[in-house]
């Protein structure tokens, strides 16, 4: 296998920590984002959307999407499970995973895409008044967030999931987009400094 790399950008850092998380090396080709080496011919030819990560398997099949990688991962490396276990945990998993990309991590990346002068040549048209919007979404999710946390420690249970790995890095995806860290909610950042105290979390 070989991974097309993104290095610290949210989508190729979550199957960074997920990696990391189960112990698996694999062959990296690295890829400059920013001098949008992700647009170039190699990177079209195996996604051409353009974006990253992709992983290359031995028979040449190119995986992108980042969730669709991991559970590729997960099907070869079962243990530890990041994915659920029966029906029902994996179905709570992917449950709390979508809601963390589609309300949080979406969210973030808007208000970042949006606003941040870094991206006027990435994002075309870039509508600031949609990346505003997006920052009280985050906050707003957040919140709700913190309501589920006081029940258990990690966000799909009590075991750290795929859900934690993509909430965190939209968590620290939060400061270049320029969302204020709700230090105020007391569930939320207990969460936040454990997983993000896991070894995985530097991958």
């Amino acid at each position: 296998m070989k991974l097309y790399d993104g290095g610290r950008a949210p989508n190729p850092r979550r199957v960074n920590v997920f990696l990391a998380e189960k112990g698996i090396e694999v062959e990296r080709v690295p890829v400059d984002m920013g001098q949008l080496g992700h647009k170039s011919a190699e990177v079209t030819e195996l996604n051409p959307l353009q974006r990253l990560p992709v992983l290359v398997l031995d028979d040449g099949t190119a995986l992108s999407e980042s969730v669709a990688i991991c559970r590729y991962l997960e099907e070869l490396h079962p243990e530890p499970r990041l994915m659920g276990g029966d029906a029902k945990d994996k179905a709570i998993v992917e449950m709390w995973n979508r809601r963390m990309e589609h309300h949080f991590l979406a969210a973030v990346a808007n208000a970042f895409r949006h606003t941040h002068p870094a991206m006027k040549d990435w994002e075309v048209p870039q509508v600031a008044e949609w990346g505003e919007i997006n920052r009280p979404k985050a906050v707003a999710f957040l919140e709700m967030m913190d309501q589920e946390l006081a029940n258990h420690e990690f966000i799909a249970g009590d075991r750290y999931t795929i859900a934690d790995i993509t909430g965190m890095i939209a968590f620290d995806f939060m400061k270049p987009a320029r969302i204020d860290r709700p230090e105020h909610l007391t569930n939320v950042m207990r969460w936040y400094r454990a997983v993000s105290a896991r070894p995985s979390a530097q991958a």
